[in-house]
């Protein structure tokens, strides 16, 4: 594995224990603005990472999926990252610290909205990673040097059909609660 695909890896532990050290603190220890600042801490994370991309392609490198890989996940993360760390607030203050109430499930329409405004997020992601692979294909100049780039983003572009083709069949076919024994 090259030093991106590392980087990768590491950003994403990197990210899931900042976000797990801000609830610690938030909850466990009572530290309500020390903990908000660790969580505020994630996207350092993204940036941490696209410097690293940034450099390794200035320096020369031909891009791997890794490289995209990156793009990618900056973009997730941005779109994503205030939802997520939401969700995982919502768990740990319910099934850790037994506050509040317990993460409700979605059926029916409600899921099917719920699942379409994960689908603009994706959207959202989409058009930031995408952006951040055709910027660096603009950058690099060598369409020899960045064809991974332009087959992930390719590859992205049908699985974001795929997924608004599956949150409109929401709509049609509706998510049902599993019926008790």
């Amino acid at each position: 594995m090259n030093v991106i695909a590392w980087s990768i890896v590491a950003c994403e532990i990197a990210f899931w224990v900042v976000i797990g050290l801000g609830l610690i603190v938030r909850y466990v220890f009572h530290k309500k603005t020390l903990g908000l600042a660790l969580l505020a801490l994630t996207p350092v994370i993204d940036l941490a990472l696209l410097v690293i991309a940034g450099f390794d392609l200035r320096s020369g490198a031909t891009a791997t999926t890794a490289h995209a890989i990156a793009a990618v996940y900056i973009g997730v993360s941005i779109a994503f990252g205030k939802s997520m760390i939401q969700w995982a607030d919502e768990r740990f203050r319910y099934y850790v610290t037994k506050q509040g109430e317990k993460p409700a499930k979605r059926y029916g329409m409600e899921y099917a909205k719920h699942y379409m405004i994960g689908w603009m997020r994706h959207l959202v992601a989409y058009a930031i990673g995408a952006g951040l692979l055709l910027l660096t294909h603009g950058l690099v100049g060598d369409a020899a040097r960045t064809e991974a780039l332009m087959g992930t983003a390719r590859l992205w572009t049908l699985v974001l059909g795929i997924d608004f083709l599956i949150g409109v069949s929401n709509f049609v076919w509706p998510k049902r609660a599993k019926a008790k024994a």
